[in-house]
């Protein structure tokens, strides 16, 4: 029986859920794959925590290079940037193939650790940076390497789409419903890198470069989070048939790229829109293959535990069975990012309730080649802000236009002298228009 030596540096949530699952399930994953998959090392700093699962002591370290030592495939689960990007550097200079779910290091710094990876010929596993559980870099990586990617659209973080899907179902403010995530557990006291969009950036910069195939820099990514979301909005999107989500999205239009995360509306009757809860998913669509679909729980020690053992499964079937090293094609033509999306929007204007007013914003819209695809009833607008004030909202939906067009726009609106309070704009996902 051929034989695969496993360590794990880090025994967190996800490390703890790595060993329980190598050392339970080792009989299973031997008998589908004909290897032995021996675990010999599990570094952490404190061994004094208490764990869901107990580590046998003979296991243990303390020192993550008697993993490097004795590893033929090394899991970083330790998080962070400055160590965690240290410690795959070295095992990819030793030769050893590596593991991580580490998405924050690999969107931010990936080149070089990618880059290191391919010229030692190691494997480089991250099946466990991006939604969790559900298999979505395998399916760019192999199950899709035929298609041309022609978008990504994905709920990628779980603790955003509670919060909305409570916003949705319950009529919470946004501070409610992220209170309420808090006491679940499912949001951390400092929110900001899920509530603020981070955590998707992160996780779509990883699939654009694999669907592109050639590195996506970050700081090129648009980023807009939920924090300012009105559940005024949320009610008006749902009279309209919208759902209102944090879409990750990456698309190819014209030979540019847009890769962004932001509030999005979607029709309510798409499967996107049903994604509720705590849930991820992932819709991808190729030339050939179409649209498909990836769902399943985003976070948490078991599932995420079950991507990153199927990547220490690939690895060794590459040590010992010579399978291939995916790679990114870093000759390919550099990526042209824009940030001048192409989409619907949802435009909310706070006016006097007087004639003349609509017309005054559509000429001014009309002037950016903005056309106006539908205006809520002034009446259903008013009862949902519950609003008997002289000042009530007035609801636009465009057909799909240039943002830049549509942001010069707004500020030619906020200098009339009918608009009072920051327009809102929410960006709307659907191809009917």
């Amino acid at each position: 029986m051929e034989k695969v030596k496993v360590g794990v540096v880090g025994c967190g949530t996800v490390g703890t859920g790595t060993v329980k699952l190598l050392l339970e399930n080792a009989s299973v994953i031997e008998q589908r794959t004909g290897i032995r998959f021996e675990l010999v090392k599990v570094a952490d700093r404190d061994w004094d925590r208490p764990r869901p699962f107990e580590v046998p002591e003979r296991l243990r370290t303390t020192d993550y290079r008697e993993v490097l030592k004795e590893a033929d495939v090394v899991v970083e689960l330790v998080g962070g940037k400055e160590f965690a990007k240290k410690l795959l550097l070295e095992a990819i200079e030793l030769g050893k193939c590596t593991v991580t779910a580490n998405k924050h290091l690999l969107a931010e710094e990936g080149r070089e650790i990618f880059r290191a990876a391919q010229k030692r010929g190691v494997f480089l596993g991250f099946e466990a940076a991006v939604g969790g559980g559900i298999p979505v870099i395998k399916a760019l990586r192999e199950g899709l390497v035929g298609n041309r990617i022609k978008s990504i659209l994905g709920i990628l973080n779980g603790t955003t789409n509670y919060i909305l899907t409570r916003m949705y179902e319950e009529g919470l403010s946004f501070e409610e419903a992220l209170n309420e995530a808090r006491r679940l557990g499912y949001a951390e006291a400092d929110p900001t890198l899920d509530v603020d969009g981070w955590d998707a950036a992160h996780k779509i910069t990883l699939l654009a470069t694999l669907a592109y195939g050639s590195f996506v820099e970050f700081s090129s990514v648009f980023v807009e989070g939920i924090r300012k979301v009105e559940h005024l909005d949320v009610e008006l999107g749902k009279e309209l048939g919208y759902t209102l989500k944090l879409l990750a999205i990456a698309k190819e239009r014209d030979g540019e790229v847009e890769v962004r995360v932001h509030p999005t509306f979607i029709p309510s009757d798409e499967a996107l829109a049903k994604v509720s809860g705590v849930y991820n998913a992932v819709m991808i669509e190729g030339d050939f293959v179409g649209k498909t679909m990836f769902y399943g729980q985003g976070a948490g020690s078991l599932p995420t535990a079950s991507a990153v053992v199927s990547d220490v499964v690939q690895a060794g079937v590459f040590l010992r069975k010579g399978g291939l090293v995916p790679r990114v094609d870093w000759s390919g033509r550099p990526l042209k990012l824009t940030q001048n999306f192409y989409s619907r929007y949802y435009l909310r204007f706070s006016v006097p309730d007087r004639p003349g007013v609509l017309a005054a914003v559509a000429r001014v819209l009309a002037d950016f080649n903005i056309s106006i695809a539908s205006v809520l009833q002034k009446e259903k607008a008013c009862k949902i802000a519950g609003n008997d004030s002289p000042v009530v909202p007035l609801v636009i939906l465009t057909h799909k236009a240039y943002e830049q067009d549509v942001r010069k726009a707004l500020e030619r609106v906020k200098s009339l002298p009918v608009v009072e309070k920051e327009p809102v704009l929410i960006r709307v996902e659907e191809e009917a228009y």
